[in-house]
């Protein structure tokens, strides 16, 4: 029951968040959403920080690697959010699925970690997945769906930079670099187009700061209930929940080439993961 419990809010917070993007991509900029998303977890981690009374936890010897990471990162926030106000919700959630094969190339070009035919293939299947998907064109729809890729390789490289930040650093001390790093970055950029904060933008602002911690803090959670490849197929339910909200809340539509390339791209993600079976004598 805990993994459901924890699989239950992991999507429910992550379909929160987009429709919190959504209802203020029209209203403020998308580097007023990063900043405030920030400040949010920045107030949260200190909170847990000191209230622990774990001061250590506020010092790192590898400032460099987390300002690479969290350049990444902010890129990567950016696209995914420009994409939420542009693109059907579903076919967002769907180009981020990219993101561990992305991972699996960049550890093996930087980490030097293995390639194995089984990865190899794991990443054919998911890029062809991705292309069915975005079908390369010209028009706007087409456009946006190279920026959520373009920020699915920035998450993929965040992602790699957090791996060798874990051998030395806790979490909780990345979770802190991650927006005390961010939090003046997004207030730099969204100053020139600064609009004023109204009504109802304040609580999809709130939402959004706070669904993005609970979305990670119970996708983590579930890890530590159940093997990745269990939750890895859960999360994928995310693709058709979100379709769902799209269809009732915007009118959007579902297409067969999201199913088509989400399936690939779910075989993808399975063979990634999967271990080969041990050979018997």
């Amino acid at each position: 029951m805990g993994l459901l419990w924890w699989m239950t809010g992991a999507l429910a917070s992550f379909c929160l968040m987009a429709i919190g993007g959504r209802e203020l991509s029209s209203a403020v900029d998308t580097f007023q959403i990063l900043f405030v998303r920030s400040a949010i977890g920045l107030l949260v981690v200190m909170t847990i920080i000191l209230s622990l009374r774990q001061y250590q936890l506020f010092q790192t010897r590898r400032i460099r690697l987390h300002l690479v990471r969290n350049l990444f990162h902010l890129g990567g926030q950016y696209g995914w959010f420009l994409g939420i106000g542009l693109m059907p919700l579903v076919q967002v959630f769907a180009i981020e699925f990219t993101v561990p094969f992305w991972t699996a190339i960049i550890a093996a070009l930087f980490l030097h970690e293995p390639l194995s035919w089984r990865r190899s293939l794991a990443i054919l299947l998911g890029l062809t997945g991705v292309a069915i998907i975005v079908r390369p064109g010209a028009d706007i729809l087409q456009s946006a769906s190279l920026i959520v890729l373009l920020a699915a390789i920035g998450y993929a490289i965040c992602h790699s930079a957090t791996k060798a930040l874990a051998r030395t650093d806790k979490p909780l001390t990345i979770l802190f670099y991650m927006c005390i790093i961010q939090l003046p970055l997004a207030l730099v950029l969204a100053l020139p187009e600064w609009r004023p904060i109204q009504g109802w933008s304040w609580f999809w602002l709130v939402i959004v700061g706070l669904s993005a911690l609970s979305a990670h803090y119970c996708l983590t959670r579930a890890m530590q209930e159940a093997e990745v490849g269990i939750v890895v197929t859960l999360d994928f339910l995310r693709l058709p929940l979100i379709g769902l909200v799209g269809v009732m809340l915007y009118g959007e539509s579902l297409e067969w080439s999201l199913l088509i390339g989400g399936l690939l791209m779910l075989a993808g993600n399975w063979l990634n993961i999967s271990r080969p079976a041990p050979i018997r004598d």
